[in-house]
């Protein structure tokens, strides 16, 4: 019995050392790392993603502003036409808490199109359980610009809508007749609803016709902070009126991830809008992905915005960061650029980010943005052989 009990525990010894010896020939040489890729998926994502055929692209219907978390904070100060403007913001935030409507004036969403209805149609939210503080567009309007943006109002009496009635009492203007006969009166147009009365007393939809007034009929609508739009952040991409289509026009494969050990790579196809998408990296390091594809697009390099700025911005926000922006493309267009943030040589792997700008209209001045400093906020992740999308232009070194 005792030499039975020997034996096994011999053969269990044995059968254990054969397996360490094989788990151990697999780690070597790497058999299980290429054992668990075969049985992976051929990408992963900080954003949901599908494939085009022609490279990953965002699931739009599962994007959303409130998903789109900073990974690092910052604060920013520039001049506008009301006297300098100061945001601040902190990582582990959503763009939708500090990012405004207009910045997003360019990407070809037509945000500034959707109303409230549309919104609270969407998401299933009880507008009457709203208040007008809600709705942070209202507090910049004075009684003429919220009857422009509202034309039924006109034929309203005052004494009908509470919020506007205690606004006339507020200014000093009697509230007899119709508001359209007093919208001539100075003092009406003296004085934002948001400094006349506490908004958070009245219901948003006591302003009969509100919640139908597509957003950009407000006065200053751009300097609306995305969350104070009731549902926005919350609204998938995929139902703003209009989204721009991924540019097909340059696309390749995920080639080779190489870490800073690289120097001195002059076959870029990272840059930004104002220098060009080819700006070569001379330093010592250069993080890059090598991509593959036709003719000279096979040992072109998408480098790595971690370790490259380049030139951004426009107009008078130039000089906001000092002017810079990492590298990166804009294959989804100027809503965001998409910048090749991580990468993991040893994985085969990189992991990019989005990277978004401040915007404003200025009067006598005209369109100003800064350059693409906002970020990271986790995007797409790659690994060797996927396919990527570029976008335009094709030029490559």
């Amino acid at each position: 019995m005792r030499k039975q009990r020997d034996d096994k525990l011999r053969y269990l010894i044995f059968f254990g050392l054969v397996i360490v010896l094989f788990l151990h020939a697999f780690w070597r040489y790497g058999i299980l790392n290429q054992a668990i890729a075969y049985f992976m998926p051929s990408a992963s994502a900080q954003v949901p993603v599908v494939d085009s055929g022609s490279g990953f692209v965002p699931d739009w219907s599962r994007l959303k502003f409130s998903d789109m978390i900073m990974g690092e904070g910052g604060s920013v100060s520039y001049p506008t036409d009301r006297g300098e403007e100061t945001r601040i913001w902190s990582a582990g935030q959503s763009i939708a808490d500090f990012m405004e409507l207009g910045d997003f004036e360019d990407a070809q969403f037509s945000i500034e199109k959707l109303n409230l209805s549309k919104i609270s149609e969407l998401l299933d939210i009880d507008l009457n359980s709203l208040k007008l503080s809600d709705f942070g567009v209202i507090k910049t309007q004075t009684i003429p610009t919220l009857v422009k943006a509202i034309p039924t109002l006109t034929n309203k009496s005052p004494a009908s809508i509470k919020a506007i009635y205690d606004t006339y009492i507020r200014v000093g203007v009697s509230p007899g007749g119709t508001i359209g006969n007093s919208l001539n009166n100075p003092k009406l147009n003296e004085v934002e609803l948001g400094s006349a009365v506490d908004l958070s007393k009245y219901q948003l939809t006591s302003i009969p016709g509100i919640e139908s007034a597509s957003i950009d009929k407000f006065d200053r609508w751009q300097d609306t902070v995305i969350g104070l739009v009731p549902g926005l952040r919350d609204l998938p991409w995929s139902e703003f009126p209009a989204l721009p289509n991924p540019d097909l026009s340059f696309i390749g494969k995920v080639d080779l991830v190489l870490r800073d050990i690289e120097a001195n790579r002059i076959r870029s196809i990272s840059g930004s809008y104002q220098e060009g998408f080819n700006v070569p990296c001379y330093q010592n390091n250069c993080a890059h992905a090598e991509m593959s594809g036709l003719g000279r697009t096979t040992g072109a390099q998408w480098i790595s915005g971690k370790v490259q700025e380049v030139e951004g911005g426009f107009g008078i926000l130039k000089a906001v960061n000092d002017g810079k922006e990492p590298t990166g493309r804009h294959p989804f267009g100027p809503a965001f650029k998409q910048v090749v943030w991580d990468i993991d040589e040893a994985k085969g792997e990189m992991q990019t980010a989005m990277f978004f700008r401040f915007c404003k209209t200025i009067p006598f001045v005209g369109r100003t943005c800064t350059p693409y400093f906002i970020g990271p906020v986790p995007f797409i992740s790659y690994r060797e052989q996927d396919p990527i999308i570029f976008g335009s232009p094709s030029t490559v070194p």
